[in-house]
């Protein structure tokens, strides 16, 4: 059973930085696509950035301002969040697609299959 924990959310003011970690249990990261995915209040899970095939996805909201990164060895996933900005404020999760569909949407939140709990991001102006 696969199982994701995030970590390192917090509150910070504009211009902050914050590092967010996924830990896997029970899964390698080599080959799936790890995902994080962020909700606001009131707004819809949107994504945030993603590693597919050692290739780094970032959403246009959040392009120069976040970077992933991993330590395979200890199986977690970073996403490295700078210049943070009020908008950037909710709930991050980390998922995980474990399919081996030749084309899926890395974008989109139902392609994962396994999710993290959360972990709350706050940036106050």
């Amino acid at each position: 059973q696969v199982q994701l924990t995030e970590s390192g959310g917090g509150s910070v003011q504009a211009g902050g930085s914050l590092r967010l970690s996924c830990a896997a249990s029970g899964r390698t990261f080599r080959t799936t696509t790890m995902g994080w995915f962020r909700q606001a209040p009131g707004r819809e899970r949107e994504f945030v950035a993603a590693s597919r095939w050692s290739v780094d996805h970032y959403s246009d909201s959040v392009k120069g301002r976040c970077t992933l990164s991993r330590d395979s060895s200890k199986n977690i996933v970073y996403l490295q969040m700078s210049n943070l900005k009020p908008e950037d404020t909710g709930v991050y999760y980390c998922a995980e697609y474990a399919g081996s569909a030749a084309y899926y949407n890395y974008r989109v939140d139902s392609e994962y299959d396994h999710w993290g709990q959360g972990t709350q991001v706050t940036v106050s102006s």
